[in-house]
């Protein structure tokens, strides 16, 4: 009963098959292949306008080297203060941008507001030398406790970066469950809403080790080609990455895939509410169940074998946890857990 990450679960079949087919025979390096190559139309008809897209191998390397092209050295990227890029990626993001500085913010569910964010950008003295000077905001969809922007908050949260001259970045380490919740296109919960930069993720959605930075704006990417090969992100057989992206967004792969996963996170809140001793914490709205439990239970269950995460540490007898699924989760194994839950 492994609830512990979407990572820990292996790879969609139909992307192991494309593995193996760019495996056979020989092709050019450095992205110079014609999976890398096929990728932009491919994309380009995914979102519905013209993109630039750069495989890497790792979600941070996605966001960091992306915010790198946003904000200058002395720049400010705001985000919330519990978001992947603030509390997760090692400093990366300010490493990657030689200095930048990220502003975390509070927000209620893992989620900015367009006003708290207009707020802080305008706190900031435009023009002093004294002061970092914003350049870029940065959202997780879905965030980090799994909760879900509509629509309407990133046309909001955009128009305000907009307004004051600022990008919009999208963390999409998981963005198939994101869109899986929204019911909406690629293009309506990107561009169409002023998103302008995307980390495409693909890891944890199924692929082996994929992922993408996109950019709406084609000319806007900048000097993003030299920042990857900096970073260490140009792989040399490139098209293995991209035979991987290819592959999970074929025929709707990657929504199938995401759905499952979050059809299986709703089955475990819908159990554990159920039961009088649990509250779920947070709006369940993608693949991860936050549920504050009993020490006691979380024993239990880890004792039989049920694997997941300590989001707090345990505070008066109880602790909040996080359970994962993935589109791989046994759905057995959810009966399980909620069998000796309810015990």
């Amino acid at each position: 009963m492994n609830f512990g990450s979407d990572n820990a679960y292996g790879v969609l079949p139909q992307v192991m098959e494309a593995l193996a087919r760019a495996n056979a025979g020989a092709d050019k390096p450095y992205g110079a292949d014609a999976p890398t190559a096929a990728l932009t139309a491919q994309f380009a008809a995914l979102f519905e306008r013209e993109v630039a897209i750069f495989p890497v191998a790792t979600g941070t390397a996605a966001n960091a080297l992306a915010l790198s092209v946003l904000a200058p050295p002395h720049g400010a990227i705001f985000c919330h203060a519990q978001s992947h890029i603030m509390v997760s990626e090692c400093g990366a993001p300010e490493f990657y941008a030689h200095g930048a500085k990220l502003i975390g913010l509070e927000g209620a569910d893992g989620k900015l507001t367009a006003d708290a964010l207009a707020a802080a950008i305008d706190a900031l003295p435009r023009g002093s030398v004294h002061s970092v000077q914003p350049h870029a905001v940065s959202l997780s969809q879905p965030t980090e406790l799994g909760t879900v922007y509509g629509l309407d908050e990133l046309k909001a949260i955009a128009e305000v970066c907009h307004a004051r001259g600022l990008k919009l970045h999208l963390d999409g380490a998981r963005f198939a469950n994101a869109l899986a919740f929204l019911g909406a296109s690629p293009a309506q919960a990107t561009w169409q809403c002023g998103v302008d930069v995307l980390s495409f993720g693909a890891s944890k959605g199924g692929t082996m080790g994929a992922e993408a930075v996109i950019f709406f704006h084609p000319p806007e990417r900048g000097d993003f080609e030299y920042r990857r090969k900096k970073g260490g992100h140009l792989i040399s057989k490139m098209r293995f990455v991209s035979a991987q992206l290819a592959a999970y967004v074929r025929d709707g792969l990657w929504l199938t895939a995401a759905a499952r996963a979050n059809g299986l996170a709703q089955d475990l809140a819908t159990g554990l509410r159920s039961l009088n001793s649990i509250r779920i914490a947070v709006p369940v709205e993608t693949n991860m169940v936050f549920a504050d439990m009993p020490v006691e239970m979380a024993q239990r269950l880890r004792a039989a074998g049920a694997l997941f995460y300590d989001w707090t540490p345990p505070r008066d007898g109880r602790v909040l946890t996080r359970l994962a699924t993935s589109f791989a989760t046994p759905k057995d194994d959810v009966a399980k857990f909620l069998e000796i839950a309810r015990r």
